[in-house]
């Protein structure tokens, strides 16, 4: 039994160093402009355990850098998404999509056409 108990606790152990502490990953983020970058990378940042967010504004792709053992990406995408921002497989709220400035309004066609 107590070897039992010892291989428990190793195995719990092994399991928790595994998780990366500097994962990464890109997501494909919606947006046109500057001030899309800003509240874009501010969403992640603010998220607890991400350590960097660069969203391109030409590629549209967001990179990351994340402690899994303090987040995850459903919870950073939870927070781009409430942001007003649509993922590549995820539609953003409309509430949160129509908090946002009018220059930033990705899905309308005029403000493609203008930028």
């Amino acid at each position: 039994m107590k070897n039992l108990l010892v291989l428990i606790t190793l195995f719990v152990s092994a399991m928790s160093f595994a998780q990366n502490k500097n994962a990464k990953t890109t997501l494909q983020v919606n947006g046109v402009c500057e001030m899309c970058k800003a509240r874009i990378e501010k969403a992640c940042i603010k998220t607890k355990g991400v350590k960097s967010a660069n969203w391109n504004l030409d590629t549209h792709e967001l990179s990351l850098v994340y402690n899994e053992n303090k987040t995850d990406l459903k919870a950073i995408k939870q927070s781009v998404l409430n942001a007003g921002h649509d993922l590549k497989d995820e539609k953003a709220p409309d509430e949160a999509y129509n908090k946002l400035h009018g220059c930033c309004k990705y899905r309308d066609e005029k403000v493609l056409d203008a930028h």
